[in-house]
């Protein structure tokens, strides 16, 4: 019984170790891979753009304020803003 059950494991196991070391391969030496990984720097690069802003300089992704309309301020910004809005 406990062989039977070792088997489906280790088969499992042998299945999960090809299928990883079948995506690391096309992740690495393919052209798809080399436009995955493009992809990945694009976003982190738009990310990290998006946290600048032209009047404060850099902040950190958290400390962004989202708007009801979807834009992204930095919170120095919305903050005078919002002093502004009260005067």
């Amino acid at each position: 019984m406990v062989a039977i059950m070792l088997e489906g494991v280790f088969s499992v196991a042998a299945i999960v170790a090809v299928a990883a070391l079948l995506f690391i391969v096309l992740k690495t030496y393919t052209p798809l891979g080399l436009r995955l990984r493009q992809a990945e720097n694009r976003k982190r690069i738009e990310r990290e753009a998006g946290t600048i802003c032209a009047v404060h300089g850099a902040h950190r992704d958290v400390d962004m304020v989202l708007l009801a309309g979807g834009d992204r301020i930095c919170p120095d910004c919305f903050r005078e803003a919002v002093r502004d809005s009260m005067l």
